[in-house]
């Protein structure tokens, strides 16, 4: 018979086969004796062992709660609904998304070791990658996201890990996952896919062959704009194994009150992703129409370049983020016009989050990828008439008609 601590600590029981919408709701630590409905928050820094032995051996495994700094029950809920929604034996959850990438690099690499990456990634992944994982003797080589070629060309004997995100911030390049896993299992790599944009709600890596899921949670997980968090999602092996105890030490541990606005904001995910992806396409098309806009980055639209490959792999949905092109002679119009567009906004945000409820607009080359140089970004295809847009929940006739307060103001190309 099962004590109160072991029912404490245990998997909330749900049957076999239950639902991704169900898990997104259910999947959690059971009640405490109380039975709260809510999953609990726990701001406790510590926890009272009944006795030394017991205390010696939580401390020794590290399987029930010791200090916050290793394990804490809400983060623990997150951590266990998150890996249910991935389809993952396991997750872990810490500060920030890009703190789960610096995770990722120091528990599968050192010194000698080699990293292949796509060159479409966010800014601040290029620059940790490419900078400052340099100093310590990681080595990074960039790719073009959608090349298969120039990803198997880029490996080395020395090669440890692929890292993508499909799909790509702000261009949505998607990547095709399942080859990407072949390239990097054959030889003897793993392939790590950040999720950000899509979520388990519409798209699940591992089941493609991926080995570990990466999110900045700070994103669509939360959903409301409200807390920094992030997470890697594998097997029990990778995450528990190898990932937690370097957590453990380094401290980049999630704080529960993070941890339960996430876990409320999974709840209304695929609801959120639903409705915000078909808002992103209306507003794509209304985009894709005007005579202002020379591109419009959509994986929804079908003259994306891998349209296809983004209907198999994200549920038949583009997901909520897209960038368009201002028609423009020179580098100097294109940002002036660019600038013109988002100042004269007057519902949408100017901010360079994403993932809020509220639709969100910014100038990707200079903010998410401001600190890379010019090369970079015309290697990553980063103009300087480049808006991106994270299309939130207001009416979409709100959104256009915001748009059009800019656009329709532009002097003539």
């Amino acid at each position: 018979m099962e004590s109160d601590e072991e029912r404490r600590i245990a998997r909330a029981r749900l049957p076999e086969g239950v639902r991704p919408e169900t898990l997104a709701v259910r999947a959690a630590l059971a009640p405490s004796q109380h039975g709260e409905n809510s999953e609990g928050l726990f701001l406790t820094s510590a926890y009272v062992q009944p006795d030394a032995a017991t205390s010696a051996k939580r401390f020794a495994d590290m399987l029930d709660f010791t200090y916050s700094r290793t394990s804490n029950p809400t983060v623990r809920s997150l951590e266990m609904r998150l890996a249910a929604m991935e389809g993952a034996e396991a997750a872990i959850a810490t500060t920030t998304g890009m703190s789960a990438i610096l995770l990722l690099i120091m528990g599968l690499l050192k010194a000698g070791d080699h990293v292949v990456c796509s060159r479409s990634v966010f800014g601040s992944t290029i620059g940790l990658f490419g900078k400052e994982f340099a100093k310590f003797g990681v080595e990074t080589s960039f790719v073009a996201q959608t090349d298969l070629a120039d990803w198997r060309a880029a490996m080395r004997p020395t090669t440890k890990l692929l890292f993508a995100e499909t799909p790509t911030n702000p261009l949505t390049d998607v990547c095709d996952i399942a080859a990407l896993a072949g390239i990097a299992h054959a030889g003897g790599a793993l392939l790590a896919v950040d999720n950000t944009f899509c979520t388990p709600a519409l798209q699940r890596p591992l089941s493609l062959g991926a080995d570990v899921v990466m999110h900045a949670a700070t994103k669509y997980l939360d959903g409301q704009g409200r807390v920094m968090a992030g997470a890697l999602c594998g097997s029990e092996a990778l995450i528990n194994g190898i990932m937690a105890p370097v957590l453990r030490t380094v401290g980049m541990t999630l704080s529960p009150f993070n941890a339960w606005v996430v876990l409320k904001g999974l709840e209304t995910l695929h609801l959120r992703m639903k409705a915000q992806s078909d808002q992103a396409l209306a507003v794509a098309r209304w985009l894709a129409a005007r005579p202002e806009v020379a591109r419009v980055y959509y994986p929804g639209l079908a003259t994306h370049p891998q349209h296809d490959l983004a209907m198999r792999q994200q549920s038949g949905l583009g997901g909520a983020v897209l960038s368009f092109d201002l028609q423009a002679d020179t580098p100097e119009a294109a940002r002036a016009r660019a600038f013109h567009v988002i100042d004269s906004t007057r519902v949408l945000s100017i901010a360079t989050n994403l993932g809020d409820t509220k639709s969100i607009i910014t100038h990707p080359a200079t903010t998410s990828h401001g600190r890379l140089s010019e090369t970079q970004r015309q290697a990553a295809g980063i103009g300087q008439g480049m808006v991106r847009l994270a299309v939130g929940l207001e009416h979409v006739d709100d959104i256009t008609d915001d748009l059009l307060r800019g656009l329709a103001t532009l002097p003539t190309a």
